[in-house]
Order: C-alpha cells, then sequence, then structure tokens
C-alpha cells in the first residue's frame, strides 16, 4: 500500500518511512538542479536570504520541458541527484526535509540527511511525461535566467516515488545490490 503525504512534510510523518515505502506525495514541491543549488550555496555564504523558505520543503531535481498549448507544464522527469551532492549538505542545514530526485547519494549527503532528519526519495526515470501529468499548478519563481533549471513552484498531486534513503540512512541501493548478490551466488 502506497503511503499518502501532504507537503510540506513534518518531521512526525519523516520518521515513520522506511526505505522501500512507496509514497503519493500531495502538495508543493520546488525544484532545482545544480545550477540553481549552486547559486543558493553562495546565497547561503554571502549570508544573504534564500529566494525561498527551505524549511520542511522538498526539492525536485528536475528541469522541466516547456509546455505545450494547453499545458501546466511539459515532460519533468528527475535528474541524476549525484549532481547536487556537492551542495545537499549545506541545503538541508536550512531546513530542507525532502529531495526526490534519481541514482545514488554520496557518503557526505547520506550523513547529511541522517544529521538532519531528512529523507530521499526516488521518482522512475523516464516517466517525464507521466510524472507531468500529476502537476496541477507550476510558476517560475527564481533564478528565471537559468531557463528550465529556474526554481519553480509545483503543486503536485499523488506523485508517486519511492522512500530510497530514509532518516536513519537505510539505503534502498544498498540493501537491495546485497538481495541480489545473494540471488546471483545462488545461481
Amino acid at each position: 500500500m502506497k503511503k499518502k503525504i501532504t507537503l510540506p512534510i513534518q518531521d512526525e510523518v519523516i520518521s515513520t518511512l522506511e526505505a522501500g515505502d512507496e509514497v503519493l506525495l500531495t502538495g508543493i514541491l520546488y525544484t532545482g538542479r545544480d545550477a540553481a543549488h549552486k547559486r543558493m550555496v553562495e546565497t547561503i555564504k554571502d549570508n544573504k536570504p534564500l529566494p525561498i523558505d527551505l524549511r520542511n520543503q522538498t526539492i525536485y531535481y528536475v528541469g522541466p520541458c516547456p509546455a505545450k498549448p494547453g499545458e501546466i507544464i511539459g515532460s519533468c522527469g528527475p535528474t541524476t541527484s549525484g549532481r547536487m551532492d556537492a551542495y545537499t549538505p549545506i541545503i538541508l542545514e536550512q531546513g530542507l526535509k525532502g529531495m526526490i530526485g534519481k541514482g545514488e547519494r554520496n557518503k557526505a549527503v547520506i550523513d547529511a540527511i541522517i544529521k538532519n532528519k531528512a529523507v530521499y526519495f526516488t521518482a522512475i526515470g523516464g516517466a517525464g511525461a507521466l510524472l507531468a501529468d500529476r502537476v496541477k499548478k507550476a510558476e517560475v519563481i527564481a533564478y528565471e535566467d537559468l531557463g528550465a533549471e529556474a526554481i519553480y513552484k509545483l503543486y503536485v498531486e499523488d506523485f508517486p516515488a519511492v522512500v530510497t534513503i530514509d532518516a536513519k540512512g537505510n539505503n534502498l541501493y544498498d540493501t537491495q545490490k546485497e538481495k541480489y548478490k545473494k540471488i546471483l551466488n545462488q545461481a
């Protein structure tokens, strides 16, 4: 059974999530890729205010395609999360609680997830057109000059994702690799 989660995500909800849980997210997501993350970290280091309050928010690592006439947003599949790893610990310290992307995260990010009681979700790569159907509102709210890498504020309904790294550091990538190694060794 998929867990329904209302965004912004709260600590009480995060504490119940375990790696492998399937979720449906409803509420506000912010988008941001490496260019936006770099700019946010520079802003933090310059002791200036960020364009959004990250407390309890979730960032979706996506650069949406332009919307066709009559659409809210174009295809919006996840990008590789590792591109944000250099910036993520600093961003998590600002109160960010959720991230959505695809692919593994480095040890510094996993340590920051545990320290900040956050969660890393993955969304299915290659399903950008289907994920776009879950976006009900979209607007650029910061760094418009970055084009598709600007920060968007999305309102999503039943956006599907999987808890990949939970707040305790349990990592679906690690557990599944071990599972399949055992299966291969038995063959």
